[in-house]
């Protein structure tokens, strides 16, 4: 009986410990609950879509079984993972890595809020215990749809599971709970500074801290300008698309009837086009900035290719937008008009990191305004930062179709990145130095002054000849008066100039009504060089006007 007590006493021991670990996670199962919640929702949004253009499909190939396993397998693929067809023609498994940008946005605002929820103010979740939570439930759920889409006709690549999915979870989960705590900028945690501690990040932060000089507006200015200038070439690109749409619309619109004859499949190609309308977009931009894009092996569109693929491509609405190449040798090509589209990037980044480099706000701004080598780096560092988002947009935009010539459909990401940081730091560089100078000149009220240019402007030749004339005109009335008085046009020589009397040989004020003074004011009738001269004339002729007249008889 007693080691039965014993063992009911040490098993009820256990009972502490759980409670110890429930009150340092407090509000870890609402998190875990709201990540599987998150996706749950979009997992059925997908559903619901699939599941309606079944039913309305009068010719359905499966079961509603193989519909939800193709609303899985689209919901895996909104989150980048490459998935493979099994039931093709040849019987060999095809790739379809092409993710729709648009179904993105689906997943990452369900991740983004659920986060933001579980780590409010008001719950009990701690940060890290929020972000664990929603990051563990959903990719619990997404393991499951995995599972299940693995046994239809499009399997996920388990390769791509694995890294995309944890990916974008972790990704969305942190944007959510920072945003829950109002975007702090607290101190580096010890395994982010352990990280930072590498011979080669600590080369980077050295030459960082060279280049930024310890400004805290640096960074942030060029973080800004490079999001404009992505934001003007992605936007540009989607210009580039539409203004092609219109051009070749016959051809975009037999395609789209030549697709279907149904409504319901119309509306399914329909709803596929506007998915994949932020693909064409990110086409355009690689367009514009030269590389093209590869719609397959060894047909490239862009405005430097010498093949057309027009008559290669399928019938596609978005594949009629693609323009025809442009001939060599036959001048300019219409297709070469595209250009405007890096250059507008470019001119944005400019005109961010100048808007960064001189602040407005008066004095303070003049005093607080960037150099030009310190513009010059931060435009560099906007420039290399865009062309790091525009190849990854590439990445995501593109993938393969299929084997063979359909390995790779749509840009190559590298290939468009470092087109976007030559473009953007070419042209970007010459722009931003000379809308410094503009503002710092408008900065100082049209004069080039201050720390910028230390030598003064020199004065014009107008003023520099209508100075000289009024020394001529004051010099020649000096004279004229001069001779007026009855002084002699020319000095006289130095040595007979009388010396000027000693203060010991003045007279006593008490004798003398007069008070000395050591100088008295010039006349201005009397040449400058007959002042010594004329001294002791003008004390005598003091002393006569102010002796008062002798009284007269008045007899």
């Amino acid at each position: 009986m007693t080691v039965v007590t014993q063992m009911t006493d040490r098993r009820l021991s256990l009972s502490p410990l759980l409670t110890r670990m429930r009150d340092r996670s407090p509000g870890l199962a609402a998190s875990f609950l709201g990540g599987a919640l998150a996706a749950g929702l979009g997992l059925g949004s997908f559903a619901v879509l699939v599941m309606v253009l079944w039913i309305s499909s009068p010719y359905p190939d499966s079961g509603p079984g193989g519909a939800l396993h193709i609303a899985a397998a689209l919901w895996l693929l909104a989150h980048g993972v490459e998935l493979i067809r099994t039931d093709t023609l040849s019987g060999l498994p095809m790739p379809v890595g092409v993710t729709p940008l648009l179904l993105l946005v689906l997943p990452v605002w369900l991740l983004h809020r659920a986060a933001r929820d579980a780590a409010d103010a008001e719950s009990e979740a701690s940060p890290r215990t929020a972000w664990a939570g929603v990051a563990a439930g959903y990719l619990s759920v997404g393991a499951a749809a995995a599972l299940y889409a693995s046994g239809g006709g499009l399997r996920p690549s388990w390769a791509w599971t694995v890294v995309c999915l944890p990916l974008l979870a972790a990704g969305a989960a942190g944007a959510g709970v920072w945003t829950a705590y109002g975007h702090p900028r607290g101190p580096m945690p010890a395994w982010g500074r352990r990280f930072a501690e590498a011979p080669l990040l600590r080369l980077l932060s050295g030459v960082r801290r060279v280049v930024a000089g310890g400004d805290a507006r640096f960074l942030g200015g060029a973080v800004r300008a490079a999001g404009a200038g992505a934001a003007a070439l992605v936007g540009g690109g989607a210009l580039l698309v539409a203004v092609s749409l219109v051009w070749h619309g016959g051809t975009a619109r037999d395609s789209f009837l030549q697709l279907t004859d149904v409504w319901s499949g119309r509306f399914a190609v329909l709803m596929l086009c506007l998915a994949l309308v932020p693909n064409a977009a990110v086409w355009g931009a690689a367009y514009g900035l030269g590389p093209g894009v590869v719609l397959g092996a060894g047909h490239v569109a862009g405005p430097l290719s010498a093949s057309a693929p027009g008559p290669l491509l399928p019938a596609f609405p978005l594949l009629a937008a693609v323009p025809g190449a442009g001939v060599p040798g036959a001048g300019v090509p219409l297709s070469w008009a595209s250009g405007v589209v890096p250059v507008a990037a470019a001119v944005t980044v400019a005109w961010f990191a100048v808007a960064a480099a001189v602040p407005r706000g008066g004095a303070a701004g003049r005093d607080a305004a960037w150099s030009r080598r310190r513009t010059v780096a931060a435009v560099a560092l906007a420039a290399g930062l865009c062309g790091v988002a525009l190849a990854l947009l590439a990445a995501l935009a593109g993938g393969p179709l299929g084997v063979a010539a359909l390995a790779h459909f749509g840009p190559v990401w590298w290939q468009v990145g470092a087109a976007a940081v030559v473009w953007t730091g070419v042209v970007g560089i010459p722009v931003a130095v000379g809308v410094r100078g503009w503002r710092l000149r408008k900065a100082w009220g049209g004069g080039v002054r201050g720390p910028w240019l230390s030598r003064p402007s020199r004065p014009s030749r107008r003023s520099r000849r209508s100075r000289r004339s009024r020394l001529s005109w004051l010099s020649w009335l000096s004279r004229s008066r001069g001779a007026r008085a009855g002084l002699p046009s020319t000095p006289p020589p130095v040595a007979a100039q009388p010396r000027p009397q000693p203060l010991a040989e003045v007279p006593d004020p008490l004798l003398d009504p007069f008070e000395p003074y050591e100088f008295l004011p010039a006349d201005p009738t009397v040449s400058p060089w007959r002042e010594d001269a004329s001294r002791e004339a003008r004390w005598a002729a003091l002393k006569e006007a102010s002796t008062p007249p002798e009284p007269t008889d008045p007899t």
